[in-house]
């Protein structure tokens, strides 16, 4: 069974950190480029950030200099680590595997989301 499984999502105080990890398993992710997105209540789905199969790295506007995304092929999982918190950041983030790098919604498979709510 192909899946995508997110985690580290939580609690955190304007202006702290959390690193979210997602973790694919019946594949591998050698050749798939990997996308987040998120999605806040009464919001449209948006993308976040993505990474190509060869690394290069792509990130909205509202995040650049804030997120980082990362991947490690030998552990099938792929990293946002994200710094600086707002209170706008809150949302339900996904991971994405598909074909091509793209902060649109073009990918073959999604997780099912991790909560990041930012509240002091």
């Amino acid at each position: 069974q192909l899946q995508l499984v997110e985690s580290g999502g939580g609690l955190v105080q304007p202006g702290g950190s959390l690193r979210l990890s997602c973790e694919a398993s019946g594949f591998t992710l050698d050749h798939y480029a990997l996308g987040w997105f998120r999605q806040a209540p009464g919001k449209e789905r948006e993308g976040v950030s993505c990474i190509s199969s060869n690394g290069d790295t792509n990130y909205a506007d509202s995040v650049k200099g804030r997120f980082t995304v990362s991947r490690d092929n030998a552990k099938k999982t792929v990293y946002l680590q994200m710094n600086s918190l707002k209170p706008e950041d809150t949302a339900i983030y996904y991971c994405a595997a598909g074909p091509i790098a793209t902060l649109f919604h073009e990918y073959d498979f999604w997780g099912q989301g991790t909560q990041v709510t930012v509240s002091s």
